[in-house]
């Protein structure tokens, strides 16, 4: 099934109905990114906004949850943590095939890779700084006052995750990767025992993720909240650590072997003891093993990506074949995670 059009006709006849102002005027573009669920900027007469879909096809149970998507940052709005004014959900598949919604599209700049080519270095230092404000406002939303407290299931939020991103790597399995077999081993026996931390989190939160100023450095969204839940606010922390551990680059979009100074970049320890000196934290024990996780989960979402693409249903299929190649890479390094420490 395609995933790279839309009918416009269904939605402009939904949205006429559904969206005060809307004058029917549609033409949509798809964005390069999005390998969960295709995203498409709509311009229209009456503005400019932004429709993510869940891809059509047979999917994993649980996954391209755009109805989250739409309440966590509906529940957001007016708080510390920015988001885009969402506008309207539709979990009507006969509309344009799969479930979806609308919100505004944010004007800003968005960063590709956390090197921010031809950016200033005092710039990098207060994009990353604010990068660190908007990660601890999410970790202090009073989940009780904005109406999500029951975004996330109780219980050891380590413990279900790895169980739940174990079943679905296994369900989009393409061939034996022995390091991630290791990896899903280790993490279970090693598993920390549950400190009862539960906050809001993101579960994808890193800088490509999110849109600044245009000619500012403040964030003025944060983006793609599919894998948002109550759970356990180190893991967040721990996906920004990961991302740079990565390669250098527009594959691996991390900061291996960057000199980081040189660029006005923080360290990984000097990005961790900004965030607990926002939180008030003394320090975060065992952290290897929350990195580890996040190279697990990354790793499984991409193994899921790579068989969508093989399926015949992913949102961008040459990218998705590209990034499936990284899966053993994840594995690798979250082994070696489980055995440092910062």
């Amino acid at each position: 099934m395609d995933t790279q059009t839309l009918d416009i006709p269904a939605v402009t006849a939904h949205l006429r109905d559904k969206l005060p102002g809307f004058d029917g005027a549609v033409t949509a573009t798809k964005f390069a990114g999005g390998q969960s669920n295709p995203t498409f900027l709509l311009d229209t007469s009456a503005g400019r906004y932004v429709l993510r879909r869940k891809p059509p096809g047979q999917l994993l149970k649980s996954a391209h949850a755009v109805d989250r998507e739409f309440r966590v940052q509906s529940a957001l709005a007016g708080s510390d943590v920015p988001v885009a004014r969402m506008h309207l959900l539709c979990e009507d598949a006969d509309v344009i095939g799969s479930d979806f919604y609308v919100m505004d599209h944010v004007a800003g700049r968005n960063f590709n890779e956390p090197t921010m080519d031809g950016v200033s270095n005092a710039d990098r230092s207060a994009v990353i700084g604010d990068m660190n404000r908007v990660l601890a406002a999410l970790h202090s939303v009073d989940v009780d006052a904005v109406g999500l407290a029951d975004f996330g299931p109780p219980g050891h939020y380590l413990e279900r995750q790895v169980g739940r991103w174990s079943k679905q790597y296994r369900a989009s399995e393409t061939q034996d990767i022995p390091a991630m077999n290791r990896l899903m081993e280790r993490l279970v026996s090693e598993m920390p025992e549950d400190d009862g931390q539960r906050t809001l989190v993101h579960g994808d939160y890193r800088i490509d993720n999110m849109i600044f100023q245009a000619d500012g450095t403040r964030c003025l969204a944060v983006l793609d909240w599919e894998l948002s839940t109550i759970g356990h606010p180190y893991a967040d922390l721990a996906s920004v650590i990961m991302q740079w551990q990565l390669p250098a680059g527009a594959q691996g979009r991390g900061l291996m072997g960057v000199d980081r100074a040189a660029l006005g970049l923080p360290s990984d320890a000097e990005f961790v003891a900004e965030y607990c000196n926002r939180r008030g934290l003394e320090r975060i024990d065992r952290f290897g093993f929350f990195v580890a996780f996040c190279f697990f989960r990354m790793g499984a979402i991409i193994q899921g990506v790579l068989k969508r693409a093989l399926d015949g249903n992913a949102s961008n299929p040459e990218r998705a074949k590209q990034l499936g190649a990284f899966v053993p890479v994840f594995a690798k390094n979250g082994i070696e995670a489980l055995e440092t420490d910062i």
